[in-house]
Formats: structure tokens, sequence, C-alpha cells
């Protein structure tokens, strides 16, 4: 028996509800919702009768079938959609359908189509659930940016303390990062395309069956006709009409991983910044306190920062899985891959689970993100006057004998000895000037943030105009 995949060793998205919409029992409903779809375009197209498509609508219901002995069948195959259709036919003659039922069901088709469309439906259902979760997780870092506009921290460069900045900036490029995550997802979720080609991409099955059913067989017509019946599948399914079958075209599989690939991403820099400022000795975020969330099975007293682990852990895992789309792409050849498409499969899929939970986690990660201004000026205070040092070399180089190089060794005299870099500069600065009005205006933090309250406002206001297009 093959028991269901509960995300026991992936909980970056176990118990989040894209787990239910890129389940085995969402792929195995969407191979059978693109079979019954096609039997109901035939039917209104005159190709087969209504009772038909009502028999195949009534047999495409996952929990008529044996998931087990379906994925046990599937490497006879090489793909699950063969036992499948064999299943469908027995439940058709189970249930005592017109004989011309089994035979409009998949006519034309080839399990290509069914698999790269029913991931289409998989992809397009669950991205509605991602996006979902991305527009809690940037409102709430919209309003967190919005509250914390004045809030002054340390910014860091390579680890270091760099210059001051405010708690509202950084929130709002983690809100800059989602946004720009989610417009390229939404792109991409308008132009996931129907895969529909027959055996080898050129319908010609269909344009047979076409044949005897037209009043006359120009080929011309033939294939406005054959268009007309993929445009029409589509719309049933809510995917776009292809231009042509994609079948080693593997551009929307390239585009859809990697606009999934950059939700995790974004989410994956929020979690990593986050942890990194939850560790005590920081203390600057805390991540929300949720009962029975965080604990540790050896430590009481340890609350871990589980959301932002999990982004972290999505964002380690999507890499591998796009660089595998992209290894398939390259390497499908003919008129259909030998184990490219196939290699597709598992990673793609587990791509949108990953950015389904990456988005459920960065929500409430973000709604309850605890933010602790004390700390980050704590912080502010171990680097001192040292943290403005860039303005000081810009601004009090004229006036000290020697210029920037003097001024230099002042900060690296601080830095030495641990005298503070106020003293050092007013022993320094000519002796007709008022000095303390002087210092407290240059080594104020908070008069050094250039453009910090515009980039906030810019960020969201971008946001704003991505949630509400």
């Amino acid at each position: 028996m093959y028991p269901a995949d509960y995300g026991l060793l992936t909980p970056a998205w176990a118990a989040t509800p894209v787990a239910k919409a890129a389940s085995d029992a969402a792929f195995a409903q969407g191979m059978l919702d693109v079979e019954a779809a096609w039997v109901k375009v035939q039917a209104e197209a005159g190709l087969c009768s209504s009772a038909d498509a009502q028999a195949v609508e009534q047999i495409a219901k996952v929990e008529l079938y044996d998931l087990a002995a379906l994925a046990a069948a599937g490497p006879d195959g090489a793909n699950a959609l063969i036992p499948l259709l064999g299943m469908m036919r027995k439940q058709l003659a189970d249930t005592g359908a017109p004989a011309t039922a089994a035979t409009a069901l998949h006519r034309g088709a080839t399990s290509q189509d069914i698999i790269d469309s029913a991931l289409m439906l998989i992809a397009s259902r669950s991205i509605a659930d991602v996006r979902t979760d991305l527009l809690a997780a940037a409102g709430a870092l919209s309003e967190l940016s919005a509250a914390h506009a004045s809030t002054l921290c340390v910014a860091r460069s390579l680890t270091q303390h760099a210059l001051p900045t405010v708690f509202g900036l950084r929130a709002a490029n983690w809100l800059a990062s989602l946004t720009a995550a989610g417009r390229q997802l939404d792109a991409v979720a308008a132009s996931l395309p129907l895969q529909w080609g027959g055996a080898v991409g050129t319908l010609a099955s269909l344009h047979q069956r076409l044949g005897s059913a037209l009043p006359y067989k120009s080929e011309k017509r033939l294939a406005e006709r054959a268009h007309e019946l993929t445009a029409a599948l589509a719309d049933e399914l809510g995917l776009a009409a292809p231009i042509a079958p994609w079948h080693t075209v593997r551009q929307p599989v390239l585009g859809l991983g990697s606009a999934l690939g950059s939700v995790i991403a974004a989410a994956g820099t929020f979690g990593a910044d986050v942890l990194t400022a939850s560790r005590p000795e920081i203390g600057e975020l805390s991540e929300p306190r949720e009962a029975g969330k965080g604990g540790s099975s050896a430590m009481p007293q340890k609350q871990n920062p589980v959301h932002s682990v999990l982004l972290r852990n999505a964002a380690f895992s999507a890499p591998a899985h796009v660089a595998a789309l992209y290894t398939a792409a390259g390497t499908a050849v003919d008129e259909r891959p030998d184990g490219g498409w196939h290699a597709e499969w598992a990673s793609l899929r587990e791509l949108i689970r990953l950015a389904g939970g990456a988005a459920h986690h960065a929500a409430i990660l973000a709604t309850g993100l605890g933010v602790h201004p004390e700390a980050m000026a704590r912080n502010i205070a171990l680097s001192g006057d040292l943290l403005v040092s860039e303005r000081i070399s810009t601004v009090a180089a004229p006036l000290v004998a020697g210029g920037k190089a003097a001024v230099q060794e002042l900060v690296l005299e601080s830095l030495r000895t641990g005298t503070p870099l106020r003293t050092l500069l007013q022993g320094a600065l000519p002796s007709d000037m008022d000095n303390q009005l002087f210092l407290d205006d240059l080594l104020d933090p908070a008069g050094y943030l250039g453009s910090a309250t515009d980039f906030i406002t810019r960020i969201r206001e971008d946001f704003t105009d991505w949630k509400d297009s």
C-alpha cells in the first residue's frame, strides 16, 4: 500500500491550505477534471452525445478511485494517467454508461496533455491560496513599516553595524520583496496554459475525427475547428488557450517554477532576518507566541522561532527544485521528452507546496511579529557615535586639521582605546565653534536617515497598487 503524503518530513507546507490543494488526490482530481471537460466540449461540438458527457462527469470524482492502486500501477506506463484511464473505463462499464462514452473519453489526447493540464490546474487552484496568504503577510508588513517609520535601529552590512536606519524601512523592504514576487506570480497565474496536442503535438487524431464530422474537409478549416475546440476546453478549465502544444517547449513550467521560487525566496529573506534579530543577545524581534508552537522537546524554557525556521527551510529547499525544472527543460528532446518531462512533476508540485507553505507562515509571522524598540536602541548604543562615522567623515573633515585622514585616525583611536568619538572630535574641532551644539546635531543618528521615510511611502504605495489590481 502507498500511504498518503501528509508532510511528516516537510513541515514547511504540512497542514497549510496548499497541502490539500496540491495533494495526490488533488492531482488525480485534476486529471479527471481535464478528461471530463474534454468529453463535455466534444458533446457541445456534436462529436459525442450529452449522455456520454454526463456519464463521464459522474465517474470523474476522485473518491471513486483507489489512489494506492493507481500509484502502484503508475510505473507500468511511467505515468499515472494510463492506469487511471483503465479505471475510468471500468467505472463507466460498471455504471451502465453508453459504450460511446468510453470512446469519447481521452479521444485525440495523449498522457502528456492530461498530466500537464492537470498540473496547471493544481497550480491555478493553489495560487489562489498562496495569493491570499501573501496579501495577508504583505498587509501586515505594510502596517509595521508605517508604525515604525521613525523607530531607529542599526543597519547591518556583512553582519556588522553599518549606519542608522529605521525598522520601518526594514519591514518595507520585506514588503517590497513579497510585492514583487506577488506580481510575478499573478502574471504567471493569468497565463497558465492548457496542454493539448495529441500523440506528437499535431492533433492528427482530432483532425481525423473532425474530418468525418464536418461537411467539408479543408485542412485550414480543420485546423481552425481544432483550435476552437482547444480554446473551448481551456475556457472550461479556466486555463489559457495555447498558441500551439508545448510538449517540449517547457517555458510555461519554467515561468511557473521561477515565480514560485521568487515567493519562497522573498519569504525566506523575511524569515532569515527575523531569526537573526530574535536571538536573545540581539532581541529586536520575536515571533508571536501561540499555544503549542515553538516548544522544545528537551528544554522547557525555549520558545523556538518556528515560523521563521520553516521559511528558511523552504528557502533552502526550493533552489534544487527550480534547478531540476531548468535541467529538464534543457534536456527536452524529440516530440516527447524521455525522462525530463517525468522529472518535472515532483519538483513542480513541491515548489507549489513550498510557496503555499511559505506564504502561510509568512502571514502568521508578519501578523504577530513582536517588535522591541528598546532593544534596537540598546544595540545602536553599542556602536555609539561611530554609527555615523560616514557622516562625520564628510561633514567634519573640512573643519579638522589634516582633513579626512585625520578624522579616520580619530575613528581608529576610538576603536582602539574606547574613548568616545565625541570626546576626540571636541579636541580636534576649531575652538571658536560651538562644538557641543555642532556635535549634538552631527552625531544624532536620527539626522542621518536619507530617504528612508520616502522609500517606506513608495513601497507601501506599490503594495497598495498590487493589492488593488
